[in-house]
This record gives C-alpha cells, sequence and structure tokens, in this order.
C-alpha cells in the first residue's frame, strides 16, 4: 500500500517592529505565537481547529514545545511557517514546523510539538483517541 503524504499548511507572515529587540532580531518567545498561528492553519484547512475539538468536549494542551534556531528572524524578513502532522497511533497530535526565510529559501528555524486531549468537563487526560480524532484520521488518510 502506497503512503499517502503527509498533511501540511503553509502561512506567510510579517515580522512586526513590536517582535523585534534592539537589535532587530525576532524575540525568541514569538516564535511560539508563530507556531501557534500555523496550528490554526492546519485547523482551518483540515478541520481539526480548536472550536471544533472544543465543541466535542475537549481541550488539546500543549505538553512539548521546541525550537532549533538555524539562524535569526530579523525585521524586514519576509518569512513563511510550513506545519506538518505527524501520524501517532497514541491519544496526542504532533507537528513538526519549518520556517523559511521566503528571499533565499533557507530554514530558519524548526519546531516540534505535543499536544493531548483533555476532557473539558472534569480536566481529565484522555488515555484513547476520542472518536471524532480517529474518524478525522480516517477521512485524511493519516493513520501511521
Amino acid at each position: 500500500m502506497e503512503k499517502k503524504p503527509c498533511l501540511s499548511a503553509t502561512k506567510k507572515f510579517d515580522i512586526r517592529f513590536s517582535e523585534v529587540d534592539s537589535m532587530h532580531v525576532v524575540w525568541h518567545g514569538n516564535y511560539v505565537i508563530y507556531f501557534e498561528d500555523a496550528r490554526e492553519e492546519f485547523g482551518r484547512k483540515y478541520g481539526l481547529d480548536y472550536l471544533t475539538m472544543y465543541g466535542k468536549g475537549f481541550y488539546e494542551p500543549l505538553v512539548d514545545l521546541s525550537f532549533k534556531y538555524k539562524r535569526p528572524l530579523v525585521y524586514g524578513m519576509k518569512p513563511e511557517i510550513t506545519i506538518y502532522y505527524r501520524p501517532t497511533e497514541a491519544a496526542k497530535i504532533v507537528f513538526d514546523y519549518e520556517i523559511r526565510d521566503t528571499e533565499s529559501g533557507e530554514i530558519v528555524v524548526t519546531g516540534h510539538s505535543v499536544q493531548v486531549f483533555m476532557d473539558k468537563d472534569n480536566y481529565q487526560l484522555v488515555l484513547t483517541n476520542p472518536e471524532f480524532y480517529t474518524e478525522w484520521k480516517k477521512k485524511w488518510e493519516v493513520e501511521p
């Protein structure tokens, strides 16, 4: 059986002056926001957005988030972020990220995140895939 390509979404973004330090370099804490923007873009594209999951009775807190800096993002660059869904059998959502400088094509930052499911009514960790998530995986043919 031929494996289907990984689901991904790409979003261009601007670096705002308020996001840089006195050297015009993006402050490291802003990468969290860029990754969040990518997750929201992915959710819109594939129907795995936060409000849909909340409507199904779940929160999806981050339990792991990491970045690897290759070179700085600086004010004036025109970057884009691509998010890649990583299939897993576990009851979690795993993504990898790449931020590129669109002018040079160079990768500036890579990253990784893991989210788990938590029941929104009693704040308990959910150890099995929620039914809606299992159906979502089937729809997009992303079983590991």
